[in-house]
């Protein structure tokens, strides 16, 4: 029943009941609901379908969406008694279109901060992907697309349903096309610079369009400089630093199909940087690199570390090491733009990693510019899993 509110929907809808002891932070807000936090599991026919939460005292927490075989059994999608049917799917398709900014490249869809638990969709001009990554909205996937289609009539949708965390609800890795067709890579034109897009066989959705922003802000430092772009992925920072006139540019990523992402598409723009394959890690330790400080700009853009909370401490070691390595390559006076897209790792903890690798390196280090994701990539308050990316540009001295 869209759009119903009170505690009676109208016919008994299943429910999970939190423990009395629980301390789920759904009751202040956030989304989620663990399979620790209920009293006990639902029937297996509601996986893949809207059921209820309720506290101890049976109070209604709001409407959401059920998978009894992952950690995460339930996700919110209202406060309100909802269906997930094409109306439910249709209103919250176009609240969060209402909340973008028109644009050929953007993110569409950003999961629980769009009221679609699971559900990430972007633009590359006339196509849109799509990645589902919750059993029910897999359910709905071909509605889903269907109303796309009928919103911004694209040419194509590509269903990416390759992410590690589909395993997770007991879903099995595709990638698909709505047509059936397959979607040839191109050359395509993002903020002025050429990319070679390969939606069905490159990393994420084909971009990373989170980043599209710091390309241009860490661009400005580098004029004249000597420019390190750790974890290059397509080269999109050494590209835009090249062309923003660094005198030397050196990328390096472990993933082979990476770096030649990066020197295709450092070719078509007609750009001078170098692209290698390597372990940043090992590429910063081995002595051979370790001349003293070499580099005027230092860029680190890792892929997570911290892919869940048990790795969190590691991962912290990890971005340590990375920055510290980074600040000891620095001239006096050089730049660090550093990143983490780690949403288990906050910004309290980033800071304090940044403060130990400052003080390790005997390095005074200002702030000058605090970096998020950006606007398309909404954040709600009560999920701090919303945001995911943060970074910091630094004086290094």
């Amino acid at each position: 029943m869209m759009g119903a509110t009170g505690d009676d929907p109208g016919m008994p809808v299943p429910a999970f009941k939190l423990k009395a002891n629980a301390n789920s932070r759904v009751l202040t807000g956030h989304p989620w609901v663990f399979a620790n936090e209920v009293e006990a599991p639902l029937p297996a026919d509601c996986d893949g379908e809207v059921v209820e939460c309720r506290d101890r005292a049976g109070r209604f927490l709001g409407s959401g969406i059920c998978n009894g075989r992952s950690q995460i059994v339930w996700r919110r999608l209202s406060r309100e008694h909802v269906a997930l049917d094409e109306a439910y799917l249709s209103s919250a398709l176009n609240r969060a279109l209402s909340r973008r900014s028109p644009g050929e490249f953007r993110r569409l869809v950003w999961s629980e901060s769009d009221d679609l638990p699971g559900v990430v969709a972007d633009q590359y001009g006339d196509t849109v992907v799509v990645q589902i990554q919750t059993l029910a909205m897999e359910r709905r996937s071909a509605l889903i697309g269907d109303l796309i289609e009928g919103l911004l009539h694209p040419a194509e949708i590509v269903f990416r349903n390759d992410a590690p965390i589909r395993r997770l609800e007991g879903l099995p890795q595709e990638i698909h096309t709505r047509s059936g067709r397959p979607w040839d890579p191109r050359w395509v034109s993002i903020d002025g610079f050429g990319v070679w897009l390969d939606l069905m066989g490159g990393q994420k959705t084909g971009f990373y369009l989170d980043q599209r922003s710091q390309y241009a802000r860490v661009a400005k430092y580098c004029a004249g400089k000597r420019v390190l772009d750790a974890f290059c992925n397509q080269g999109s920072f050494g590209i835009h630093a090249s062309k923003a006139g660094a005198t030397e540019v050196l990328g390096l990523d472990s993933a082979v199909e990476a770096v030649e992402a990066a020197r295709r598409n450092a070719e078509r723009n007609g750009v001078k940087a170098t692209f290698e394959v390597a372990n940043v890690f090992d590429w910063l330790n081995d002595p051979a690199n370790k001349p003293g400080p070499r580099w005027d700009v230092v860029i680190l853009d890792p892929p997570p570390f911290a892919k869940s909370k048990s790795a969190l401490e590691g991962a912290l070691r990890g971005y340590k090491e990375i920055n510290l390595r980074a600040m000891q390559r620095l001239a006096p006076g050089g730049i660090l733009a550093t990143y983490t897209c780690s949403y288990h790792m906050q910004d309290a903890e980033l800071r304090s990693v940044l403060a130990g690798a400052a003080a390790d390196a005997k390095r005074r280090v200002r702030i000058l510019e605090f970096c998020h994701q950006p606007p398309d990539h909404p954040v709600l308050v009560s999920m701090p899993e919303s945001e995911y990316l943060r970074g910091y540009i630094l004086s290094v001295e």
